[in-house]
């Protein structure tokens, strides 16, 4: 495996901060993924989102808790991004909850998802152009509804990470209600060179 940045956990020539987390004041303490986000693993987390595959989320968490087993990232208490209600009414599940419940059968680290909120509905991150559109987009979308998770280290589930604005956002959330660390675990990183001179 190559050096990741620190943070997101881009692959990159060594292990220090990457061009495009640097001036990046995160909440969240790192985000780890064992894909980038192409090929058959996008087509998978694209079937299981939107085309109500649900059982692929089984498949798909044995290969997220196979990357935990190689490469652990801290965490005691599982906690999933939540959705919007009015977007898990649209969908009927939220994928990253399915996610989550299967990776705590197979870790045996306790599922807390009703703890974070999603208290603002917002456009799609996919739809939404950069990085700072993206940050803007998400910011104070999230909350807690209690300090259940104060002083423990929480393991935020995903599907993907694209800019790491959502992950962040539920992370500040996260610490504001005291919990000690935050790390983001997805299974899939989209990963974008940064633009010359970044």
């Amino acid at each position: 495996m190559p050096p990741l940045c620190p943070r997101c956990g881009r692959p990159q020539q060594n292990a220090v901060i990457c061009p495009v987390c640097i001036g990046w004041q995160a909440e969240i303490d790192g985000i780890r993924a064992p894909f980038k986000f192409d090929g058959a693993i996008r087509q998978a987390i694209h079937e299981l989102k939107y085309r109500n595959l649900r059982a692929l989320a089984v498949l798909l968490t044995q290969l997220l808790n196979d990357y935990l087993t190689t490469s652990p990232v801290p965490g005691e208490v599982l906690v999933p991004v939540p959705l919007h209600r009015k977007r898990l009414r649209e969908r009927g599940y939220n994928q990253s909850r399915l996610l989550a419940q299967e990776l705590a059968k197979l870790t045996g680290l306790p599922l807390v998802d009703d703890c974070l909120v999603r208290e603002r509905h917002t456009p799609p991150q996919a739809r939404t152009p950069n990085v700072d559109e993206r940050r803007n987009n998400v910011a104070d979308a999230f909350s807690c509804r209690d300090r259940r998770l104060e002083a423990k280290p929480v393991l935020l589930i995903d599907d993907v990470a694209t800019s790491g604005a959502t992950l962040d956002a539920c992370a500040r959330a996260l610490k504001e209600s005291g919990a000690s660390s935050v790390w983001g675990l997805v299974l899939a990183k989209e990963i974008k060179e940064p633009a010359q001179g970044v």
